[in-house]
């Protein structure tokens, strides 16, 4: 493993940290409690559920539990982006999110997130009452998916999502920063305020084994652009090629990575398994709080 890279200060730019996330006409505080964010695939291929909630009725009925587990953030997607996934046409895709969305406002309060990359699903999706827009490129591929989320007044999680990551020489925190620093202008020329911003290091995209193990082992570092933190590792094949097990029996080396995060300071934790991962980053959350008030 690399040793941790001394950041130029200038990078943060005075940005302190905002103390919460507005997502249009929801709230959520950042006072150092992990929010958990439940994972609803309304997909039939997506790498541990798919096809399980790929109805309406199912997906509502599935994202509504993971509320009552925990939940303090639902991000849908209608398209599965497991590695060597096959791209849908996006009037499917968002036949697939919008209705649970409409269904979804008036039976919860927590945020609803699209997790889509294609500006016609996002417009779609922000149109139809979805409060936050998960990029997994980062605002790097479609150049119309920024100005779509300004002009909704949504939040937006940046994922890094760079297919020359696997090559780097040098720093992994380092390239993955410029990436962000890339996103973050982009966000800004296009009119989305900065405190609306959440940052994904996107474990499993790009990367090989041994670099999201190093990137989960330097969360922290990612925190000198001055944004919170989301880590979605659940379940993912870094966890499977570790402990040489199938998705169905990644549930505990997901806590750890969970637990992990939150002693690093991340935010956000994106996961299937809401209850679970709520109590490991309440345990970590109580240790991490003792330890350093």
């Amino acid at each position: 493993m690399s040793a941790p890279v001394s950041h130029d200060p200038a990078l943060a730019k005075d940005r302190p940290t905002p103390r919460s996330l507005v997502c249009r006409d929801r709230l959520l505080l950042l006072d150092g409690t992990p929010k958990m964010v439940g994972i609803v695939n309304i997909t039939d291929d997506s790498f541990y559920d798919g096809g399980r909630h790929v109805t309406t009725d199912s997906a509502v009925t599935h994202a509504l539990q993971l509320v009552e587990e925990g939940a303090a953030m639902l991000d849908l997607g209608g398209e599965s982006t497991r590695p060597g996934f096959t791209e849908i046409p996006a009037e499917i895709e968002a036949a697939r999110v919008v209705p649970v969305i409409t269904a979804l406002l008036d039976k919860t309060k927590v945020p609803l997130s699209i997790d889509t990359y294609k500006p016609s699903v996002a417009r779609a999706a922000l149109q139809a009452g979805a409060q936050v827009l998960n990029d997994v490129r980062g605002f790097q591929g479609d150049p119309a998916l920024p100005g779509i989320a300004a002009e909704s007044g949504c939040a937006v999680i940046l994922m890094h999502n760079d297919a020359a990551f696997k090559t780097t020489q040098g720093d992994l925190i380092a390239a993955m920063l410029a990436f962000f620093e890339r996103s973050l202008v982009i966000a800004a020329q296009a009119g989305v305020a900065h405190e609306k911003l959440v940052l994904d290091p996107g474990i499993g995209f790009g990367k090989t084994y041994e670099q999201n193990l190093e990137l989960l082992a330097r969360l922290a570092e990612l925190r000198v652009l001055g944004l919170p933190l989301l880590l979605g590792a659940s379940r993912k094949s870094v966890i499977g090629n570790t402990l040489t097990l199938q998705p169905e029996e990644r549930l505990e080396g997901t806590l750890a990575t969970t637990a992990l995060a939150v002693w690093q300071g991340v935010e956000f934790i994106r996961v299937h398994d809401v209850r679970a991962n709520a109590r490991a980053a309440r345990m970590a959350a109580a240790i991490r709080i003792s330890f350093n008030p």
